[in-house]
């Protein structure tokens, strides 16, 4: 099947140069608005499409983005490979500011968000033990250029807007494991599985969260100046996209692509018509 890379840009990040007849597109959804329209062409011979997670602008709070509608767009666009680039604070001394890790796992702390296309009606229950597809995450570090990229690391996904307390970034370093923190990838890695699309993660690190002796508190000007030097970084790495991927699709290996085989539970007489009609995008599929 034809590719088709989608593209959702965090902070710092609200578009992409260089594509063949683009041009911002609106896409409705039965979850809502996406954060924005979404910028779509080609590069390389390859179908783009991008959203900028916030919106332009910047409007959109981690805790209010519509994320279930931004999957579901991106689903209803064709996309099957979907790279999250997001900003993020670390952990670890030698994950440092500037650098790029590739996440494979994540430690879900979200409250108040909407986490699934399921529920009432038509429940489902998808696997989530890797919840990166690791041939999308290769070619993300594969594609890197110019800037020092850890492969693998497990990212914190807190609540937010406000940064972690000196206790909680001490808490998830010292006795959670995490590598890096953020506020964004969650639950957009689960609806992405739901989904069925390939999903990667690629954690821009602007800073060291609050644990760091020798660095003190976040400081949001030094955010600010450290994103300017990854988003173009960022935008290297999607501008070699292509040409790791290729134009064509195969049938995802790690069986992202066939998320929902055995999933879905409710029996088909006891599903709830007004919900299946609202997954026709993301569930088509089976159902």
């Amino acid at each position: 099947m034809e590719r088709v890379i989608g593209i959702i840009g965090g902070s710092g990040l609200y578009g992409i140069e260089g594509l063949d007849n683009g041009a911002w597109v609106r896409v409705t959804t039965p979850w809502g608005d996406p954060s924005d329209e979404i910028f779509t062409g080609t590069l390389g011979g390859v179908k783009m499409a991008f959203l900028p997670r916030h919106g332009r602008g910047h409007v959109y709070s981690p805790s209010t983005v519509p994320y279930r509608a931004n999957i579901d767009a991106m689903k209803r666009l064709g996309v099957t490979d979907l790279v999250s680039v997001s900003a993020c604070g670390s952990f670890r001394e030698e994950m440092a500011p500037g650098d790029f890790v590739i996440v494979d796992q994540f430690i879900d702390r979200t409250f108040a968000r909407e986490k699934s296309f399921f529920g009432t009606g038509c429940v489902a229950h998808v696997s989530l033990a890797h919840p990166t597809c690791p041939t999308l995450s290769a070619a993300c570090f594969a594609a890197a250029e110019g800037v020092k990229v850890h492969m693998g690391g497990t990212y914190l996904a807190m609540e937010g807007p406000q940064f972690s307390s000196l206790a909680e970034s001490k808490m998830y370093r010292e006795h959670w494991g995490a590598d890096v923190i953020g506020m964004t990838n969650m639950p957009e890695a689960k609806l992405a599985r739901e989904a069925e699309i390939c999903y990667a993660s690629v954690a821009m690190i602007t800073d060291y969260d609050s644990w760091h002796p020798a660095h003190g508190e976040v400081d949001i000007s030094e955010i600010i100046a450290t994103l300017g030097a990854n988003s173009e970084a960022a935008r290297k790495l999607i501008a070699n996209l292509p040409g790791k991927l290729g134009a064509a699709h195969e049938s995802c290996e790690h069986g992202c692509n066939t998320a929902l085989d055995f999933a879905i539970m409710t029996a088909p007489d006891k599903r709830d018509p007004a919900l299946l009609a609202r997954l026709d995008a993301v569930a088509g599929r089976v159902l």
